[in-house]
């Protein structure tokens, strides 16, 4: 049913519950009013059991209402089977506020979706625009496509992806991503992705997908509700029937027991509340700026044992700057800015910008991953990337270092330096806190990584790693580890990696078409401890979850055991069946809450 069908069909609940309370007190003094109340409360509850049984699905909640209070009307029990069916309506409403409050923290993401773009003067279809063309945001107008400020400068909000609300000033040059809102003044903006392909489009796609893989504790709520159904009829028609037939006593007593019985076994507190938690879960995380995929994620989130980290991107900021130049050629620079032309790798962009001139298009450009760059320049053959390819030996700098030779002969390195976020401290001793190892994978050289892993007290780091080492150093983990194993990394080269991971966290990904396809998790901006706060919410999650079912199968149990031996009256069973569906909803609403 879509939402529009919901919110018309809820529209009349209030009003519905509220006749049929009334029709229910002045069936004291008319009894005909009982039926005409118990019709109004539960018609849409016989109608779909009947809607079900034609379609072969006898077995649900509500056949097991219907069943329950046409026979209380039967043995003349009118009150008892009218209150069974108001308050289950009232169980239902709050059902129906509580998932709308928890799709809500999730749906909030859909104000994100632009209505148009301007192009040339002209409100047009975001999907019409093409890559290359020049649109304009106007004040508190949402970027439509993803692109790079041309002209312009302003602060956009970018709260709705990211969680944070403290906006963001972009000028001309800098990168934006469709979703954000404009607050002041006008940015002509050159789009580099199609609406299809922007980030807008892909979170969008993401958000409305997230329920789709369910968690093994849904699956057996699945299964358990298939088994249990039949299971507690079979029961009811025994206590109905094989006590009064063995003892020779009183058939009305004892159908009423089985009556009482099928109220009380009405799974709805579980089938409700455990699927309730986790979509609060994911509605939660969602107000932290970070998409959880599916509920699977949340199970296997909740029980890590090691995570992760890459370095560049992730830990540091990846704003890269030339800090030293080593040669004695002086057109070193040049070469390399003109060999790195082609990649947007953040260390390729620092040595372009060092450069500061403007680089004409270049052709003869090879890339080898875990190496470097292969290029003509001028008719000479440039190598630049690490000093195993450039034919030399690593030298011992702070710093990533990209070596460069020239025709075969060593001809020195270019030094880069990146920062490490503010952050990256307080996620690693977070993620310590809770007895969760922290390592790191590193493609710089090991002096690099080691003066990382001291700064920020990492358990372990492995650098010089090609590509291919990462996945298999990441497959070693996971074979060694006693839990699961959380990559987390900027999405920009890590998507092997972040797919063989347990849970594969893409960092600040919202940008990286391949972070958002290999990742579980998208964190929409680049905060390491954005990573504890998506393990907090699965633990909490989780937590809920369990408390729930334990709470659920304890009081159906308690009360099954006491309605079948005549202890709980009809008044009981609706506590039972109403009353802890009500409760466990109110708990499963604690896993939306911010973490703090």
């Amino acid at each position: 049913m879509c939402e529009h069908e919901h919110h018309h069909e809820n529209s009349y609940v209030i009003p519905r519950i509220a006749a049929a309370l009334i029709l229910f007190a002045c069936g004291f003094w008319f009894k005909p009013l009982f039926l005409v109340s118990y019709l109004l409360a539960g018609g849409d509850v016989l109608f779909k059991a009947l809607r079900n049984i034609i379609k072969g699905q006898i077995f649900d909640e509500n056949f097991l209402m219907g069943l329950a209070t046409i026979g209380a009307i039967c043995i003349k029990e009118y009150p008892e089977a009218v209150m069974v069916m108001i308050l289950y309506q009232i169980g239902e409403y709050f059902q129906h506020r509580a998932v709308e409050k928890s799709r809500h923290s999730i749906t909030k993401l859909m104000d994100i979706r632009p209505d148009y773009a301007n192009l040339n003067g002209e409100k047009v279809s975001p999907k019409s625009v093409k890559i290359g063309d020049i649109i304009a945001v106007k004040t508190g107008e949402k970027i439509p496509l993803d692109g790079v400020v041309i002209e312009g400068e302003a602060s956009v909000d970018c709260s709705a992806l990211t969680g944070e609300s403290v906006p963001v000033r972009v000028k001309s040059g800098d990168n934006v991503i469709s979703g954000c809102i404009n607050l002041d003044g006008v940015l002509q903006i050159k789009v580099t992705k199609e609406f299809g392909e922007s980030t807008v489009s892909r979170i969008l796609e993401l958000v409305e997908h997230a329920s789709s893989k369910k968690a093994k504790a849904e699956n057996f709520i699945t299964k358990f509700a298939k088994y249990y159904t039949p299971a507690v009829v079979v029961m009811a028609v025994i206590i109905a029937f094989v006590p009064p037939l063995i003892m020779h006593t009183g058939f009305t007593a004892w159908f009423q027991r089985a009556l009482t019985f099928l109220v009380i076994s009405c799974p709805c507190a579980l089938v409700i509340s455990v699927p309730l938690s986790f979509f609060a879960g994911i509605g939660g995380a969602s107000k932290e700026g970070i998409l959880i995929k599916g509920s699977s994620y949340i199970e296997t989130l909740s029980k890590p044992s090691v995570v992760v980290f890459d370095k560049t991107g992730t830990l540091t900021k990846g704003v890269f700057k030339v800090t030293e130049i080593v040669s004695e050629n002086p057109n070193l620079l040049k070469f390399a800015a003109f060999a790195e032309s082609a990649s947007s790798h953040p260390i390729a962009a620092a040595i372009k910008k060092e450069y500061e001139k403007e680089i004409p298009p270049q052709s003869n450009i090879r890339e080898i991953a875990g190496c470097g760059v292969e290029a003509v320049i001028d008719g000479k053959k440039i190598l630049a990337g690490n000093a195993r390819f450039a034919g030399t030996k690593p030298v011992n700098k702070d710093g990533t270092v990209v070596y460069v030779s020239i025709d075969g002969e060593f001809a020195g390195y270019i030094v880069i330096s990146d920062e490490i976020k503010e952050d990256a401290p307080f996620a690693v001793s977070a993620l310590k806190k809770m007895g969760i190892t922290t390592e790191m994978l590193s493609g710089d050289t090991y002096k690099t990584a080691v003066s990382v892993q001291q700064t920020l007290s990492l358990d372990k780091v492995y650098a010089e790693l090609l590509p291919e080492d990462k996945v298999n150093k990441l497959e070693e983990l996971i074979t060694n580890s006693s839990g699961s194993v959380i990559f987390a990394g900027d999405g920009i080269n890590d998507a092997p990696v972040l797919t063989r991971a347990d849970i594969g966290i893409a960092m600040g990904g919202l940008g990286s078409d391949a972070a958002i396809e290999a990742a579980d998790v998208v964190i929409m901006d680049d905060k390491p401890f954005k990573v504890v706060t998506a393990i907090k919410i699965s633990k909490r999650t989780m937590n809920i979850v369990k408390e729930n079912i334990a709470f659920a199968l304890g009081v159906k149990v308690l009360f099954l055991i006491l309605g079948g031996f005549g202890f709980i009256t009809m008044w009981g069973a609706v506590f039972a069946d109403v009353g802890v569906a009500l409760i466990a909803i109110l708990n499963a609403l604690r896993a939306i809450k911010r973490i703090k």
